[in-house]
């Protein structure tokens, strides 16, 4: 028999829990939406709720209900008061509708498969170098160089051929019983026609697209990318350079290949110059890859020496309670059975996203004023001039929470006197300087590029020697760190910078 008793026993206990009302959930969605997707939102909303409509109007008058037409109040938390804490009236529609922005429409682009399967068309070919040549775009990335040897490319192409021929020998099966002399005969003819392909077929193929436009396409590695843009010239010490010491030469070590050659340093460095004019990446200019373009959420503009915050809301909806279902809600008659559930939720939901997208507004405008306040100094110096700044640190400003200024910040962006940039932009880590102030890792960065900008070709900047230099402008800062700020910046060390 069990020890254990396992019967079902009820007993009453008390106990605390915080519910989130659904609402809730979709309030911080819609700070997290972008501007497009808010857009498409609330023309999902209106169509879905007769009680919004848009609106022209910047005050709409209140509606009035009778107490017998309002919904019970559930015991559950006040969403209303948590998501209007601090609500404040925005400003006027007018302040913005001299600000239009447009979208740019994409124009539709040719893919480099495509650029090159035209080129293969109009050439000469066969039927099966047609095929093999097919085989082999296929397997050209969108840089330009071929994905895989030509071993893989062979290798596809006879698999595609082993299959052919079995179809083809399944269409004449009937033969073999019917007239087996007429069957061989067949068959013969299909192994003349499916012959597999030999290395040297693709080895030809390939030579004749890497003659393609864009010139360098097919290559195998970038040194052959190279060497297909230099076959013009391959009697030049340019091509036997790359031919005979490409790894020198992506290294740097002019030296080593001027004693090689027999010249001089300098004559090294001006044949990688002209390399380095090539395009690595032919395949690029022909990229599938559509433009990204932003509308800005925010806009920072310079007004008599200050910089003011508005929404870009001008194509935003601007809702309001419909007219006519208004009158509906004051209709007591109609607050019966259904109606009376139908119209409640729909007026409250109305109510609700309208306040929602307002405390939406005022949320961005607080956590975008901070910001301006707070990088002042990038707004009339630049980069270098960001101070580090955290979430936690806006959040503790506007008394929210940092969750709340994440969804703020994401996918948003502001248009500035200095150009557009994402709200992340203006967070990042900082460093300590002499005088006591902090300084934002973007702007340190923004400090060494323009170091090594300005330097002297002939005699580069070490890593220590800009570690001396930032000291020296007041940036305590680490080598270590300076070579990873360096690196991020894809700028090379400084024996590789170097001029002869």
């Amino acid at each position: 028999m069990s020890a254990f008793n396992t019967k079902l026993y009820q007993s009453p206990a008390l106990k605390q829990e915080m519910k989130i009302n659904p609402r809730l959930y979709q309030a911080m969605e819609l700070l997290y939406m972008p501007l497009l997707d808010l857009q498409q939102h609330l023309k999902t909303e209106m169509a879905e709720n007769p009680f919004l409509e848009m609106s022209e109007a910047d005050v709409e008058d209140e509606v009035e209900i009778d107490e017998e037409g309002q919904e019970e109040k559930e015991d559950e938390m006040d969403w209303e008061e948590i998501l209007l804490d601090g609500f404040e009236v925005g400003g006027r529609k007018q302040q913005y509708e001299h600000k239009e922005y447009f979208q740019p429409t994409a124009v539709a682009s040719v893919d480099l498969q495509d650029h090159l399967a035209e080129q293969l068309r109009h050439l000469p070919l066969s039927e099966r170098e047609m095929r093999i040549g097919e085989e082999v775009i296929g397997n050209v990335d969108d840089d330009g160089s071929l994905s895989c040897g030509l071993e893989q490319v062979l290798a596809g192409v006879n698999d595609w051929l082993d299959e052919a021929r079995a179809v083809a020998r399944d269409r004449i099966s009937a033969l073999r019983e019917e007239d087996p002399i007429e069957w061989e005969r067949e068959v013969r003819k299909l192994d003349e026609m499916f012959v597999p392909y030999t290395m040297d077929e693709a080895e030809a193929i390939l030579q004749v697209i890497q003659r393609f436009d864009p010139p360098g396409v097919g290559g195998r590695d970038l040194r052959e990318t190279i060497l297909i843009q230099l076959r013009d010239v391959q009697d030049s010490m340019v091509w036997q350079i790359v031919e005979e010491h490409f790894e020198d030469l992506i290294n740097h070590r002019w030296s080593d290949i001027a004693k090689a050659r027999g010249i001089t340093p300098r004559a090294v460095q001006d044949a990688a110059d002209e390399i380095s004019k090539l395009d690595p990446k032919p395949g690029l200019k022909h990229s599938a890859e559509p433009d990204h373009y932003v509308i800005p959420d925010l806009v920072v503009e310079e007004i008599d020496g200050e910089y003011m915050v508005f929404v870009n809301d001008t194509n935003l909806p601007r809702l309001r309670l419909s007219q006519s279902y208004r009158e509906v809600a004051r209709d007591k008659n109609q607050f019966k059975g259904e109606n009376k559930e139908f119209i409640s939720s729909k007026l409250n939901s109305a109510n609700w996203m309208i306040q929602a997208i307002e405390q939406r507004r005022q949320t961005m405008l607080k956590v975008m004023n901070y910001i301006v306040d707070r990088q002042r100094a990038f707004f009339d110096k630049g980069v270098q001039h960001l101070k580090p700044l955290t979430l936690r640190e806006v959040a503790e400003h506007i008394d929210m929470h940092e969750s709340t200024v994440s969804r703020v910040t994401n996918e948003k962006y502001v248009q500035t006197p200095r150009g557009v940039y994402s709200l992340k932009y203006f967070f990042s880590s900082g460093l300590s300087t002499a005088t006591g102030e902090d300084i934002s890792a973007r702007g340190v960065k923004a400090k060494i590029q323009k170091l090594v900008d300005d330097e002297d070709a002939l005699k580069p900047l070490t890593d220590q020697t800009i570690v001396n230099l930032l000291k020296a402008d007041g940036v305590k800062i680490a080598r270590r760190t300076v070579a990873k700020y360096r690196d991020q910046l894809g700028i090379l060390p400084a024996r590789m910078r170097k001029r002869v």
